[in-house]
């Protein structure tokens, strides 16, 4: 597939999927902005019951959502979503890439499938972050997507104790209190292909040169494409 033929598609909250503390129309944007030039097109949508219907006419699909307010009177209830679900289901079990930002992690809480897609999941009471700030990201596997790389740093939080996928590959860690928690994995067995990446709290975390060095490996190597 040439780079002209690839699509990304950025999934941005809105609705049942957006939350207080993320100003998703922001980063989405910073982001597209971002991968613009690796592809052929960057399409932002926000999260709609219908917005993933065409999704196998895309490259990649980047989810860049929130937790949101699940009460059927506000945005539909499980049912008027389910659909939304399955086509992301399916788009991945047919090979389709799927990168997840930061509050990912903590989205889609009534699909049976989000979790095992991404690799990832916040768990309300166990999960955590300390506050906003300087933050430093240790890399600790050497990777395509890392070489090069030995610190990522950014205006961020730090994510802690997010549960995370057996058979994962571990790219980024931070130390909080101690203990080394997981920032960034990746999972390929061979059919799905998936990046959690836990940065990405507003635009601040984007302005950092290694920030957005990261971000754009995990698109290029997502789409299978050589990383010098």
């Amino acid at each position: 597939m040439s780079v002209s033929s690839q699509r990304v598609l950025v999934l941005s909250g809105r609705g049942r999927y957006a939350d207080p503390w993320h100003d998703h129309a922001a980063t989405s944007h910073e982001v597209a902005t971002l991968v613009a030039d690796l592809v052929g097109e960057v399409e932002v949508r926000s999260s709609f019951p219908s917005a993933l219907a065409d999704v196998e006419d895309f490259s990649l699909v980047i989810v860049n959502c929130g937790r949101g307010r699940p009460d059927p009177a506000y945005d539909g209830d499980d049912e008027a979503w389910a659909a939304h679900h399955s086509f992301l289901h399916r788009y991945a079990d047919a090979g389709g890439p799927i990168l997840g930002l930061h509050q990912s992690a903590n989205t889609f809480a009534d699909s049976p499938y989000w979790a095992d897609l991404l690799g990832a999941r916040w768990v309300p009471g166990v999960s955590s972050h300390p506050p906003f700030g300087d933050s430093v990201f240790d890399v600790v596997e050497n990777h395509p997507i890392t070489t090069g790389l030995d610190v990522v740093l950014a205006r961020d939080e730090r994510y802690c104790d997010v549960e995370r996928a057996d058979g994962s590959t571990i790219l980024l860690a931070h130390e909080e209190s101690g203990v080394r928690h997981p920032a960034a994995w990746l999972r390929d067995n061979g059919r799905r292909r998936s990046v959690y990446d836990s940065l990405g709290h507003d635009v601040e975390s984007y302005r950092s040169p290694s920030r957005r060095l990261l971000l754009r490996r995990e698109v290029m190597w997502l789409l299978g494409r050589a990383i010098e």
